[in-house]
């Protein structure tokens, strides 16, 4: 009879559909709720150094690290307080930089990991098309600027 595998041991990677994603001190409960993450990814820029002599390759060096936009994706809510944050940066200018928090979890609804997206900010807000042939919800898309994750 073959033991049942403890999944908090890690024997088993995780499922990517039961996350949260919380906006400190912006939003409600039903701001946390996300179709889709994107964008937490994390390389380094290079540059290139070629040495006197050697045709054969060229040197390349890390300089610094870079971070794409984070990408949310829902169906559209008609009243968000997230959606407001936005709107006041992307229409009035008042940018206020938030801290983003994108949680993994299992099965129980604890954390399995968390990811700490630092100084976010609304760089673009999208509605998907209305299409009156389709049977399909509206979803909204937000993309956030930041300058760096954490996670532990």
């Amino acid at each position: 009879m073959a033991q049942e595998q403890p999944s908090a041991g890690g024997y088993y990677p995780p499922v990517g559909f039961h996350f949260k994603v919380d906006f400190q001190n912006i939003g409600n409960n039903n701001d946390i709720r996300f179709q889709s993450v994107a964008g937490l990814t994390v390389e380094f820029d290079t540059e290139s150094f070629k040495e006197g002599g050697q045709n054969h390759f060229e040197h390349k060096l890390p300089v610094r690290s870079k971070f794409s936009d984070l990408v949310l994706k829902r169906g559209m809510l008609t009243d968000s307080e997230v959606i407001k944050w936005c709107k006041k940066a992307l229409f009035d200018r008042e940018f206020q930089p938030a801290l983003v928090i994108v949680t993994l979890l299992n099965s129980d609804h604890k954390p399995l990991k968390t990811w700490k997206v630092n100084n976010a900010w609304p760089r673009k807000w999208t509605v998907s098309d209305f299409n009156a042939g389709e049977n399909s919800i509206v979803v909204e898309t937000l993309e956030l600027c930041y300058s760096y994750f954490t996670t532990d």
